[in-house]
């Protein structure tokens, strides 16, 4: 048990840099966190890679103690702070973390109960890791930014559709609103991933412009980038007046005056913001991933992840990290560690 433990295993890193650096993703030990008033701590049984780690990794300002990263995360909760009341000890569950706070490359990571939920009862933690940051920027951007509902029509872009968020987004679109999805990928094997997501037609985005308006001649209600740098001209051709855009990245020098002659709205979606701001509503991200849960043990949702790592250790994480840099990973790679 964590109580007879002052100190855990994790994986650290000392500066930004390149996977393979010695100052990159190192076996280290530190001291097991303490808890908050509203903490859960959890055992860390699996966690899948994002861009946002990569991207968190390579860019690290040089630290003589450790940065545990980490986002997506299955364990179980091994310790409640005083004020937890949603959660208890030996509670399965899964969340994506606080970017504020150490991550979830450790044996234990101390969470608040407000932005974690009971794991899917169907799913391996391996399988119920790959889902947490991808489900809710999918979700927030379809339900809070674009506000769709069940009775929502018109056609969806989803670029990057073969990738984590892509993969959930889909999912989500055609089980809970009426649109159409149009998805993008250019590889056979990235596009039969988004066909088997349910798409309902698919472009390459290396010919976005031409190809989505042959397939949606009058263009597209809502679209969702992952990669905006270079496209907004595209996105202007693409978008109907009045139309919609959420953005998860953050490209230098973003220029969208070219949106303002069709009143085409821009949104910004970061997963992250409830927990930063530990906003009024943050346990609704407690409440989504349940709603996620329900629908994966439903056979509504199904799980991402199309690769196991079993090596919670630096190397391992490398090895995850790699598949994400190379930009051709469908679905998502998990890293897992027995009891």
């Amino acid at each position: 048990m964590y109580r007879d433990v002052t100190t855990m295993r994790a994986i650290g890193s000392y500066a930004g840099g390149p996977v393979g650096s010695d100052q990159t993703l190192r076996d280290v030990t530190v001291d097991v966190p303490e808890l908050r008033e509203r903490d859960v701590l959890v055992r860390v049984l699996a966690v899948s890679v994002n861009p946002v780690d990569v991207k968190r990794r390579s860019s690290l300002e040089p630290s003589q103690a450790p940065t545990i990263l980490g986002f997506d995360a299955a364990g179980i909760v091994e310790a409640v702070g005083v004020q937890v009341t949603t959660l208890a000890v030996g509670d399965e569950v899964w969340y994506a973390g606080d970017i504020t706070r150490p991550g979830s490359n450790a044996e234990f990571q101390a969470v608040d109960e407000r932005i974690v939920s009971r794991k899917p009862a169907s799913l391996s933690f391996a399988e119920a890791a790959a889902l947490p940051l991808t489900t809710i920027t999918a979700w927030e951007s379809l339900f809070d930014r674009f506000g769709l509902t069940q009775d929502s029509t018109g056609d969806l872009l989803v670029l990057g559709a073969a990738g984590g968020v892509g993969s959930i987004m889909i999912q989500l679109a055609k089980a809970l609103t009426g649109v159409r999805v149009i998805a993008t990928a250019s590889r056979d094997e990235s596009r039969r991933w988004a066909t088997s997501m349910g798409a309902d037609a698919v472009v390459d985005h290396h010919d976005l412009r031409a190809q989505t308006l042959e397939v949606a001649p009058g263009g597209v209600d809502y679209l969702f980038s992952p990669h905006s740098a270079g496209n907004v001209d595209d996105y202007a051709a693409i978008v109907k007046p009045f139309g919609h855009i959420t953005a998860i990245d953050e490209p230098p020098g973003l220029d969208l005056v070219g949106l303002k002659a069709k009143s085409i709205a821009w949104h910004w979606e970061l997963m992250f913001t409830r927990a930063m701001f530990e906003t009024p509503d943050m346990i609704a991200q407690q409440h989504l991933l349940a709603a996620a849960a329900a629908l994966v043990d439903d056979g509504t949702l199904r799980t991402t992840v199309t690769k196991t790592i079993d090596d919670y250790s630096s190397a391992g994480l490398e090895e995850a990290h790699r598949d994400v840099e190379s930009g051709r990973m469908t679905g998502k790679v998990v890293v897992t560690r027995t009891r």
